[in-house]
């Protein structure tokens, strides 16, 4: 269900996928006002529906869902592209200042993406730790 989950969430699929013989089985949940707008709020965040949330969240042994994980992979992947390009534009500069003995201007706009692609990968490696 995992790859299936994660499959489905990448395609945009707000609801699980069919299963062979469908769901035989429904559980009526009662919930406050409170709670059915927290519910509708975080499932919108994670771009599924309520009962996708609550089935995903019930059974994730790490209180993380499919749909969590598949967010937190999504952001390293696109930290990862942007420390590709940065490093690549960090080579460039040195190469240039080696040549010509001076200090590339473009040294210290690359310098602040170095550090802003280290903070946004300091902040999804937090999030991963708060969420074990």
């Amino acid at each position: 269900m995992d790859d299936e989950a994660t499959r489905a969430r990448s395609r945009g699929r707000r609801r699980r996928a069919n299963v062979p013989g469908g769901r035989r089985h429904f559980h009526r949940v009662g919930v406050t006002p409170e709670e059915e707008a927290l519910l509708v709020q975080r499932a919108a965040a994670a771009h599924v529906t309520v009962p996708r949330l609550l089935v995903e969240a019930a059974l994730s042994e790490t209180g993380e869902t499919a749909t969590d994980r598949s967010e937190l992979r999504a952001e390293f992947f696109h930290a990862r592209r942007l420390l590709a390009a940065v490093s690549n534009n960090l080579n460039q500069i040195a190469k240039a200042t080696n040549a010509t003995g001076e200090v590339q201007a473009d040294l210290e706009s690359t310098l602040h993406a170095v550090r802003a692609v280290a903070e946004r990968l300091d902040h999804a490696l937090h999030g991963l730790g708060e969420r074990s």
